[in-house]
């Protein structure tokens, strides 16, 4: 679906976004009907209330919406987005949010509320339509808005349709749409193109796992490049998961359908980069010829990997993607991929872990994070940790004993494969939202995308 606001016009319902110390202000100014109806409402101006104003002629003349306060809406993102779904139908415009940041927020958790995944069961569009705010982009957030969407849709489509083929697909179709270009290795020529682990974790599938390669920009432009995790379903291979861990691993492409969304932001925006993004796009299968436990690996770098386990198969495709991206040095290298369940033990659904080197990037992402209401958190490359992933028959293990510090070991393998870059940041998301909040609808979720989306654009600007 494409995210839009309604076009201006005279006949919008005015909606006044009100925090509770600015209601009495309010109060004061309004008709003694319209404030007598509030008063006797009840309306406080809570996180999310909101209230109808009625007019003369039983029509609506206006709607107040409650902010909260700074400690309220610092626990919840997107205020306002609820009423897209919750006000009665028609266009409304905004009024009452003088803080840019804020009205850019409200602005894009109403579109992304308006999503409806309709692919296999009809839905009742969002009835209520937003003007876009004064000092709103439009088209930026229409577009980021969309992008979102792209992800959210990748997600939601089980497995049985978002084959390995199906996200080659969706990466061409991207390429066909902003003149860039895809090359893609798939099959047994990913053993001769030297990307044998790749090629180990999908041999077992009747879908041929592949490499997507996706290039777009100025050739002289910094280069960037995006690895998302494609592991489009994942059984656990021959370290089987039990039933009620498999029900959601259609979702374990979300990094691949996030590095997907943030390509489709940055070339919508045009910004001033060179992008590359490489999915390695796989199915964790179980046949005769899946990779088992006890198997050594050599991937790509020349390293080779010890088998302790089938279910610690994303790092392995991304080991081979991550080599292959740090081969030509870029400015910087962003892994995103649902890699760990010890990162939501740690952090939960709705906080995505990062680890960098690099203090300055640190930063950026902290500040740019907190900017866009796209929450994420440091988490450190713990070297006293690195003979956790040292076996003694082979340079790296794929799952070490003991279960400690899951998704920090996952992280120092995945850095063992970059040493060119000059930055690497690795975000170990969970691409899924379990229950519905403003601006979030459950299943497919964005995560990580727009703050480093935010952190590109002040770095290197557009064309």
């Amino acid at each position: 679906m494409t995210p839009t606001f309604a076009p201006a016009s005279a006949d919008a319902i005015p909606l006044t976004a009100l925090a509770p110390d600015a209601l009495d202000g309010w109060l004061a100014e309004a008709p003694d009907t319209q404030a007598a109806w509030v008063r006797a409402s009840g309306f406080t101006a809570t996180p999310g209330s909101r209230i109808v104003l009625p007019a003369p002629d039983g029509g609506i003349a206006g709607v107040l919406a409650g902010l909260g306060d700074a400690a309220a809406r610092a626990r919840s993102r997107f205020p306002l987005a609820d009423l897209a779904n919750s006000l009665p139908e028609g266009t409304y415009a905004l009024g009452g949010v003088e803080d840019a940041a804020l009205a850019r927020e409200i602005a894009l958790g109403w579109l992304l509320s308006s999503y409806r995944f309709t692919r296999y069961k009809q839905a009742k569009p969002a009835p209520a339509r937003l003007v876009a705010p004064d000092g709103v982009n439009a088209a930026e957030t229409e577009a980021i808005a969309a992008a979102a969407m792209l992800s959210f849709d990748l997600i939601n489509t089980p497995a049985n349709q978002m084959t390995p083929a199906a996200l080659e697909d969706a990466v061409t179709s991207l390429a066909s749409e902003f003149g860039a270009t895809c090359a893609v290795t798939s099959g047994d020529a990913l053993l001769t193109e030297n990307f044998p682990m790749i090629h180990a974790v999908g041999r077992a599938s009747d879908v041929e796992p592949r490499l997507l390669d996706l290039q777009w920009g100025p050739e002289d432009a910094p280069k960037v490049t995006l690895v998302g995790k494609g592991v489009c379903f994942d059984t656990g291979g021959l370290n089987l998961k039990p039933g009620g861990s498999m029900a959601l691993m259609k979702k374990d492409m979300g990094g691949a359908a996030n590095a997907i969304g943030l390509a489709r932001m940055i070339m919508a925006l045009r910004l001033n980069l060179r992008l590359r993004l490489l999915v390695p796009a796989v199915e964790n299968s179980v046949s005769a010829g899946a990779f088992r436990p006890g198997d050594v690996l050599m991937s790509r770098k020349g390293l080779t990997v010890e088998i302790n386990n089938t279910d610690a198969e994303g790092r392995l495709v991304l080991a081979d993607a991550l080599a292959l991206a740090d081969e030509e040095a870029p400015a910087a290298i962003f892994c995103l991929a649902t890699l760990t369940g010890a990162a939501r033990v740690a952090l939960g659904p709705d906080l995505m872990p990062f680890y960098t080197d690099d203090e300055g990037l640190a930063d950026a992402l902290g500040a740019a994070s907190r900017a866009v209401a796209d929450p994420l958190w440091r988490m450190p490359f713990w070297d006293p940790y690195e003979p956790m992933i040292e076996p003694d028959i082979a340079d790296l293990d794929n799952a070490p004993k003991g279960g400690m510090a899951g998704s920090v070991t996952a992280a120092l393998f995945l850095r063992r494969f970059v040493e060119r870059a000059e930055r690497f940041a690795h975000l170990d998301i969970y691409g899924w939202t379990p229950a519905a909040a403003p601006g979030r609808p459950r299943g497919g979720a964005s995560q990580a995308a727009r703050a480093i989306l935010h952190h590109l654009d002040a770095t290197y600007g557009r064309q």
